[in-house]
């Protein structure tokens, strides 16, 4: 056991949704109520190919629009005993407008765990039918990309190119193992 787990963990600012704390020397944030997330990994078989469903949306710790993964908080409103595969399902709909048949868990992952104890389950959507346009709810005002797989990098790089941010997750349709059918 490292000598900064015998250090106490303190709150040093707890604000609605993040949770800002110090043990010993180290510094860094969690989820309040211990609200978790889910990431949705949506591939849409079509007839012209294989797409990757994507969500942008302004960020305003990045002072600017992001690429993502669609992806939302499990138990964040009425529901908060929801179980994951759910959170991931209702989220999918809600930000990108389509339906998966089924949710495959892929496992729990931490995105920056030297300063945020925030996990994330990840999930491969399959069987994706368009219902409606998707854009989040009110206020979120995400715009849905569907993204030829086999242009995805120089498609992120024009992005970048045009001052968007990249989320990290993204990585994941880069590597073959996660997009393999």
């Amino acid at each position: 056991m490292h000598d900064e787990m015998n250090q106490p963990e303190e709150v040093r600012w707890e604000g609605k949704f993040i949770v800002a704390k110090t043990r010993g020397k180290w510094e860094y944030v969690s989820r309040s109520r211990g609200i978790g997330a889910a990431v949705i990994l949506a591939i849409e078989e079509a007839a012209d190919g294989r797409h990757a469903i994507l969500v942008e949306q302004f960020r305003v710790p990045l002072g600017r629009s992001c690429i993502e993964l669609p992806a939302g908080l499990v138990g964040d409103g009425d529901e908060a005993d929801e179980a994951p595969s759910l959170a991931a399902a209702r989220e999918l709909e809600e930000e990108t407008g389509y339906h998966a048949e089924t949710m495959e868990e892929l496992g729990r992952f931490h995105s920056s765990p030297g300063m945020v104890s925030e996990s994330f389950t990840l999930f491969r959507a399959r069987g994706l039918t368009r219902v409606s346009a998707g854009g989040g709810t009110v206020g979120e005002d995400i715009i849905v990309h569907r993204v030829p797989l086999d242009g995805l990098n120089d498609w992120l790089e024009a992005k970048r190119a045009d001052g968007y941010a990249v989320d990290v997750k993204m990585l994941l349709l880069l590597a073959a193992g996660f997009t393999a059918p």
